[in-house]
């Protein structure tokens, strides 16, 4: 499984930005898809999760109702908008992926694929 993560760049505050992972895999709509975050001197955390079967999905207190996570199953692609992003926002955003789903969805230990990471930075 590859994972291609997209759509960073720099923002004012307010402002919004669309991430994108596309996932060369077989069956896409089989495996959870989520995303993570890094800031500069500081632990991965957990964004949000979006599950294969039924797409339900799981937020961060962080980002909950400023983010939406979403799937195109006929795509093979994950997406991530952001909007009324702040400054505390910024971060190397990375998508991620896993066979299933895990009830611990916000440990970055339960996901077994990665995407490379995009920077996303909020300043004005």
């Amino acid at each position: 499984v590859q994972l291609q993560a997209s759509g960073g760049g720099q923002v004012q505050p307010g402002g919004s930005l669309r991430l994108s992972c596309a996932a060369s895999v077989g069956t896409f709509r089989q495996y959870g898809m989520g995303w993570f975050r890094q800031a500069p001197g500081k632990e991965r955390e957990f964004v949000a999760a979006i599950r294969g079967g039924d797409s339900n999905v799981r937020y961060s207190d962080a980002v909950k109702g400023r983010f939406t996570i979403s799937r195109d199953n006929a795509k093979n692609t994950a997406y991530l908008q952001m909007n009324n992003l702040r400054p505390e926002d910024t971060a190397v955003y990375y998508c991620s992926a896993r066979g299933g789903w895990s009830v611990q969805y916000y440990r970055h230990s339960e996901w077994h694929y990665w995407g490379q990471g995009t920077l996303v930075t909020v300043s004005s």
